[in-house]
């Protein structure tokens, strides 16, 4: 019988000999077995390239024994993303807070409450994809077209063929990986299913899950956060892995805990969860809890079998508690990665001084947080740098644009390059397909345009 591309042949017996013996997985329990994952995949399986592609490159990134730290910044466009990849940076995050604010599919201004619709991070996911495989492509075509070029001129390099990618070192990697945020997952762990499968269909490499009530879900750094049971998020985990099962990818999996600050719990059903309650309870029945970093450890410990990572929300830059923290997971749980949110929250200088600050990432590093990103980033950067274009405008007027346009051309030296943005949005590259169509083309848009004659 002739298998066809998509025919789900893998047998229980051969995936549960993979989770054994591949190494990806040491370490990492499932509640369901290799049978449950064969039987949901369906007699056909859809290739999901970005999402793998991502997946084992961030695992790759994150077990990387160079000392370094994978550092990644929140960004709300695709062309964030772009500018991210071409500075340089290796992974990408996708914050929920930014798709609150300023980034959701019911075009609302929201803050980090779950009150959007629930695939929109998935939407987001894909339009970073989305811009990264435009920047991609743009760059290959100019590849192209150079190498041909240089070949009907006879200056081609040496192992070249008119018409065939060049080779590069310097070609850049443009699907760089998306850690994403699954909130506390919008619902129970058939919601945590769907949207871990829509964040796969949607290319994401990892995405994260905190312990919170999804109907209560709050910002970390926000109060009146409600837990979940210890046993329940380890079912959201569980949740997010089987649909990452069924579809056949590596995604990792980031377990968050906000039990540091959280003095709310919904359930007193977890004897884990018992020895922090205060036996008082809310006027919505809510259980009090005491926060800290014994319910943190607890709650890390349990969750440590069920994720590839593992991060601690807190309400400020506390080395000590991070070191705490991993020195405790890692007696039990040997190797096991660790994430860091290096928050906009915190007032960095209030806290620490410039040569802590200098450093801590790096000390971050040492003990084990191979993930570290600034959620908000995005957030930040993009209102910041419009308040100041506008005020200087209204006061200055074209003197303060061109300011703008002039650090946009030193940066150039750099590596930027959107200040040709008829360019960096693919002009050239929609040019080269009008060219395939019709090489007598008269119509061409980058041919004669201001930015081809000014911008050199």
């Amino acid at each position: 019988m002739t298998t066809r591309p998509g025919d789900q042949t893998q047998t229980a017996a051969e995936l549960e000999t993979s989770w054994k013996t591949d190494s990806r997985w040491n370490g990492i329990e499932r509640s369901y077995s290799a049978e449950d994952v064969v039987g949901l995949r369906g007699s056909v399986t859809e290739e999901h390239t970005l999402a793998r592609r991502g997946a084992e490159r961030l695992w790759q990134l994150i077990n990387d024994d160079s000392g370094e730290w994978v550092a990644a910044l929140g960004a709300l466009t695709g062309n964030q993303a772009v500018q991210q990849v071409r500075a340089g940076l290796k992974a990408i995050y996708l914050s929920g807070w930014q798709v609150a604010a300023d980034a959701n599919l019911s075009g609302q201004t929201y803050p980090d409450q779950s009150l959007y619709p629930a695939n929109s991070v998935p939407a987001v996911v894909r339009r970073i994809n989305n811009a990264l495989l435009r920047a991609d492509q743009i760059e290959t075509s100019e590849k192209f077209a150079t190498r041909s070029r240089n070949s009907a001129t006879g200056a081609a390099s040496s192992g070249a063929h008119t018409g065939q990618a060049p080779a590069s070192a310097e070609q850049t990697q443009w699907l760089a990986p998306i850690v994403a945020d699954a909130e506390a997952g919008f619902g129970g762990p058939l919601n945590a299913y769907e949207l871990m499968t829509s964040m796969i269909e949607a290319g994401a490499a990892g995405v994260h899950w905190e312990d919170q009530l999804a109907s209560e879900k709050k910002c970390g750094h926000m109060g009146g956060k409600v837990l979940v049971p210890t046993a329940q998020h380890i079912r959201t985990l569980n949740a997010a892995r089987l649909a990452a099962d069924v579809a056949g990818i590596p995604s990792i999996i980031i377990a968050r805990t906000d039990s540091l600050a959280a003095n709310l719990v919904t359930s007193d059903v977890d004897e884990r969860d018992r020895p922090f309650l205060t036996g008082e309870r809310t006027a919505e029945g809510f259980y009090e809890t005491r926060p800290g970093i014994e319910t943190v450890l607890a709650r890390g410990h349990a969750y440590a079998p069920f994720a590839d990572l593992l991060w601690v929300e807190s309400s400020e830059p506390d080395i000590e508690l991070a070191r705490t923290f991993a020195e405790s997971i890692h007696r039990e749980f040997p190797g096991k990665k660790l994430a860091y949110n290096c928050s906009p929250s915190f007032n960095w200088k209030a806290k620490l001084d410039d040569a802590q600050i200098a450093k801590f990432q790096r000390e971050l590093a040492s003990m084990g947080y191979a993930f570290q990103f600034i959620t908000l980033a995005g957030f930040h950067a993009l209102n910041h740098s419009m308040y100041t274009l506008s005020r200087d405008y209204s006061q200055r007027h074209m003197s303060a644009y061109v300011e703008l346009q002039e650090a946009e051309f030193a940066s150039e030296a750099d590596g930027y390059t959107a200040t040709k943005h008829q360019r960096e949005v693919g002009t050239g590259y929609f040019d080269r397909i009008s060219t395939a169509l019709n090489p007598a083309s008269a119509t061409l848009a980058l041919v004669g345009s201001t930015e081809s004659e000014q911008f050199h």
